[in-house]
């Protein structure tokens, strides 16, 4: 990829759009068979390339949890292939028929789903987004341009390698998976300023990328928003749901945007809940931060201030603060939370149904970790995101989210009177 401009590239993925749109459900299953194959065929070169941007990320210190998100190794590199083989064995969304109807004179409409042309990524230090963006855009029968940031730019650029050259081996023109990272923030500004080649732009990365890219972008955005995310200790949780959904939400994989950041305890529980649940977090080597009450329930806690309540720590960093009731919790939680997820653990139904009801995020669940806010956990394979917005998309994204939709009419002569 010599191109001297990223327009060229711009250009050329909207071509390649409209091959990508004409390709049969059966042409889609076997162009990411095939590059499920490269990705296994090339594991080596992609770790190798791997390691060089992992080693140039200690040298900057960019910080442990871009390290976890960056690292590829032989079993993350076999999960982005088994991936890839899940969006190509899930029902295509292409020609899918939303809705319809006859109109009084007899004109049938009938409304179905196809595909938004062209998808843009901006991302940052997360190489397995550069393959889960082109599969579940290859899939929904659109192409790809990505800008995946100069942390991860060895591992991006061969794994665009290996996805081209998949392309071509399956007769696709390899124009439908493009790369501006070469650019820089020149090809960020591009995708950002893509008016008519780029039909939708998906950020992923820190808060400060999102807005960011909402701000500045004249392209539709599908905004993916940071995971200030709550769990809420009711004052009937059991012992071992507590300890166990809260430790698994924080501890599994910390620098994840679905990891709990916050605990809110019912005050009624806190003697009960809080030593609990903050031994089994310090034993994993999690840092509580606390207010009045959790300093005087645990040892080690580091007093928590007005800015934590609004962190996403993205580490092995807790807040816990203790509520006199579920209308408090319910109302921190509309003061600070960004939308991502929000779960409660309780035996009252009364609770859990009125949790599910008032909280207004993307996700809202009882009894279980947040973790499962994804989608692979869902049933989608790969994701493009996880949106926290409220138009066209919200919540983990797959195939669908990926498509648009057109009305067909079909008449028989008539005109309007």
């Amino acid at each position: 990829m010599t191109d001297q401009t990223p327009q060229v590239r711009l250009e050329r993925a909207k071509e390649a759009s409209r091959a990508t749109a004409a390709l049969t459900s059966g042409d889609k299953e076997r162009v990411l068979e095939e590059i499920a194959l490269g990705l296994e065929r090339d594991a080596e070169r992609i770790i190798a390339a791997n390691a060089l941007d992992i080693a140039r990320g200690n040298e900057n210190g960019i910080g442990d949890s871009l390290i976890d998100r960056l690292r590829l190794d032989d079993k993350r590199v076999a999960a982005l292939a088994a991936a890839v083989r899940q969006v190509a064995a899930l029902p295509d969304p292409v020609g899918r028929v939303v809705g319809g109807h006859r109109m009084p004179n007899g004109v049938a409409l009938e409304q179905i789903r196809v595909p938004f042309g062209v998808v843009g990524a901006i991302y940052e230090a997360r190489p397995n987004v550069t393959v889960d963006i082109a599969a579940l855009a290859l899939r929904s029968g659109n192409a790809a341009v990505l800008r995946g940031g100069s942390a991860a730019r060895e591992s991006n650029t061969v794994l665009v390698e290996v996805m081209r050259e998949a392309l071509v081996r399956s007769g696709v023109t390899a124009e439908a998976i493009q790369t501006v990272d070469d650019f820089g923030r020149d090809g960020a500004t591009a995708l950002m300023h893509g008016r008519g080649y780029i039909d939708v732009l998906v950020p992923r990365g820190s808060a400060g990328l999102i807005e960011t890219v909402v701000t500045e972008s004249t392209v539709p955005v599908i905004e993916t928003g940071a995971g200030n995310v709550h769990i809420v200790l009711d004052e009937s949780a059991p012992d071992d749901w507590a300890r166990d959904i809260v430790v698994n939400a924080k501890v599994q994989r910390p620098s994840v945007c679905n990891a709990v950041e916050t605990v809110l305890v019912h005050r009624q529980a806190a003697p009960r809940l809080v030593p609990l649940v903050a031994s089994a977090l310090q034993s994993e080597g999690v840092a509580i931060h606390g207010d009045d009450m959790v300093a005087g329930l645990v040892s080690n806690v580091i007093p928590a201030t007005e800015e934590d309540w609004a962190t996403e720590y993205l580490s092995l960093d807790i807040a816990i603060k203790v509520v006199d009731d579920l209308d408090e919790a319910l109302a921190h939680i509309r003061r600070y939370s960004t939308g991502h997820t929000e779960s409660i653990i309780t035996t009252d139904t009364r609770n859990a149904e009125r949790f599910l009801a008032e909280v207004d995020s993307a996700v809202v669940m009882v009894n279980t970790s947040t973790r499962f806010t994804d989608g692979g956990e869902f049933g989608f394979g790969a994701e493009v995101g996880i949106s926290t917005q409220k138009l066209h998309a919200r919540g983990p994204m797959g195939l669908a989210e990926l498509t648009s939709t057109k009305w067909l009419a079909r008449g028989s002569g008539q005109t309007r009177g």
